[in-house]
């Protein structure tokens, strides 16, 4: 059997201007990075802007598990399967981070025959578009630690900076530092922290920012410390605004690459939705609805975290409204949620199934509050039985969802004509009457405690003092208006990770809350989340390698 790697290295990819065209998009409207991938010009966002939106599909997956899910795989094999049934159709993701690549998760290309290419450049450094952030995060941190050691005009407290350095790579050592060791003329020593690139506010702001006076507007909202007087300093007190700005210039134009079949995908932006807001950029998202009739996107990780976020951030943010929801999920990971051993997950155990199949349905329900039309695909494995795919197939059907197999790792677009037929019929017969979960107007503390309840099953929530503090701080300054982007294990619908199917009789503990003022939402920290993960014992840097003909190997 191929490895995914082998696949993309053995596919024939046409000029991405050939790619463009079926988008309507003219060549001078692209700037050209090689051969196979291009930025759309901000001359084509203009000419476009006019035109009717078309539909928009959202991808999301059950909690993720060591089994695999295959949400970016589903969206991918989607895309192509509206390309074989002739639809005029476009994806839209979100850009793989090197530290995942290099540590445990991998990259973010899709999978089998269902990827996007070139995947060694997607899943590397691209078009630099992650490189720009970490720069213009790391200006930021340097213009504010050069102000507070030549004079601290604005009378910074060097106990009160919250603006944290990142990169983009997986390095536990780097969450806790100390800075400024040395002689007086090295900077005033502090503590300090990393954050990887993808959790950076600076990320969130490129992904919610309309064009070049939007961005520069959220650039300079953004707090990066608190004078001795309390009152907060923000980028543009310290004039770094525009310097900012002239790094991501670029980085704000989303990109254009293809699948293995050709189908048009545009990549652009990469949050976290762990530890951030999850979604690819609302220019991408909005510029993929205006060149085609189908738009199909995905938000990270489990429907708690990924479309929790996507709906009540992004959708909120950008006035946009879902036409239908894909839930994907495995035979496998119900299997693992009911407690079977990783090892044991390709025989055939029907009581386990019913029992881990509990997180499907706390999905099912809290995607049907967002009154989205939600259709269920099972990601197919070779193992998967009759036995087991009827009874999750009725199990849908009963909660009044499509239900269609999908087989694109295998086939291709052609493995999931079954389930964009389904997609299709959904939306020509149900109608989408999307609303968030809470409105504007409710305090933090009540969006908090509404997404634990609504959408994880807690009981309730528990603060932590210095949580507590904040939560009056970021209320005291104005910023109640703002939705809340919480930051959760991925692996469980509670924030202890060990807690599969649908835990009951638990509490959502917020150890930390801050302002990003910027992106304009409030971020609350629980459980043992951290913003800078590390890499495991046995990363997958050690398999990756390059050899002589300048092959790359090991990548997945």
């Amino acid at each position: 059997m191929k490895t995914d790697i082998e696949i993309a290295q053995e596919a024939k990819m046409v000029h991405i201007k050939d790619v463009a065209a079926k988008l309507d998009i003219k060549e001078d409207e692209l700037e050209l990075y090689g051969k196979y991938k291009a930025k759309l010009s901000d001359e084509l966002s203009e000419r476009v802007r006019d035109r009717a939106d078309g539909k928009l599909i959202l991808v999301t997956a059950i909690n993720p598990t060591p089994a695999g899910e295959g949400k970016t795989t589903t969206s991918v094999g989607l895309g192509e399967a509206f390309g074989k049934l002739g639809k005029k159709a476009v994806i839209a993701l979100r850009e793989p981070s090197l530290g995942p690549c290099f540590g445990i998760k991998g990259g973010a290309a899709g999978g089998g025959y269902a990827q996007v290419v070139p995947m060694e450049d997607l899943n590397l450094h691209f078009t630099g578009d992650f490189h720009a952030i970490t720069s213009a995060n790391n200006l930021l941190a340097a213009l504010l630690d050069n102000h507070i050691q030549q004079g601290n005009e604005l009378g910074i407290d060097p106990r009160q900076v919250v603006w944290k350095r990142c990169m983009d790579m997986n390095d536990r050592v780097l969450r806790n530092i100390v800075v400024g060791l040395g002689r007086k003329m090295d900077g005033t020593v502090r503590e300090d922290h990393f954050v990887i690139t993808v959790a950076s506010e600076i990320m969130a702001i490129l992904c919610l920012a309309d064009d070049m006076h939007d961005l520069k507007r959220r650039l300079g909202q953004i707090i990066v410390a608190y004078n001795y007087e309390g009152q907060p300093v923000t980028a543009e007190d310290l004039k770094a605004t525009g310097a900012m700005a002239a790094l991501l210039k670029d980085a704000l134009k989303p990109n254009l690459i293809q699948t293995l079949e050709h189908t048009p995908a545009i990549v652009h932006g990469g949050p976290f939705a762990n530890i951030a807001h999850g979604c690819n950029s609302i220019r991408a998202t909005k510029t993929a609805l205006k060149l085609a009739d189908y738009v199909i996107t995905e938000a990270g990780f489990g429907a708690d975290l990924g479309a929790e976020k996507f709906f009540d951030i992004k959708c909120r943010k950008a006035g946009l409204s879902p036409d239908a929801v894909v839930l994907v999920a495995t035979v496998r990971a119900l299997k693992y949620n009911g407690g079977v051993a990783k090892a044991d997950l390709g025989t055939e155990n029907i009581e386990a199934l019913k029992k881990g199949i509990v997180n499907l349905e706390k999905h099912i329900e809290n995607l049907q509050k967002y009154q989205v039309p939600v259709v269920v695909t099972l990601n197919s494995f070779v193992t998967d039985t009759a036995l087991e795919t009827d009874f999750v197939e009725q199990f849908c059907r009963e909660r009044g969802c499509e239900f269609a197999l999908s087989e694109v790792w295998e086939k291709g677009g052609e493995g999931g004509i079954d389930l964009a037929q389904k997609v299709l019929q959904t939306i020509e017969t149900k109608e989408s009457h999307f609303t968030p979960i809470y409105p504007d107007e409710l305090s933090l503390k009540e969006k908090i405690e509404t997404v634990a309840r609504e959408i994880y099953g807690a009981d309730g929530v528990s603060y932590a003092p210095a949580a507590e503090k904040e939560l009056k701080r970021i209320t005291d300054m104005g910023f109640s208006n703002f939705p809340v982007c919480i930051a959760k294990t991925q692996y469980s619908l509670s924030d202890d990770q060990t807690k599969l199917g649908r835990p009951a009789g638990f509490t959502v503990n917020v150890r930390e809350v801050y302002i990003s003022a910027g992106a304009e939402f409030v971020v609350a920290v629980t459980g043992a989340i951290t913003t800078m993960p590390g890499l495991s014992k046995s990363p997958a840097a050690y398999g990756i390698d390059v050899n002589d003909d300048g092959v790359i190997t090991g990548l997945f």
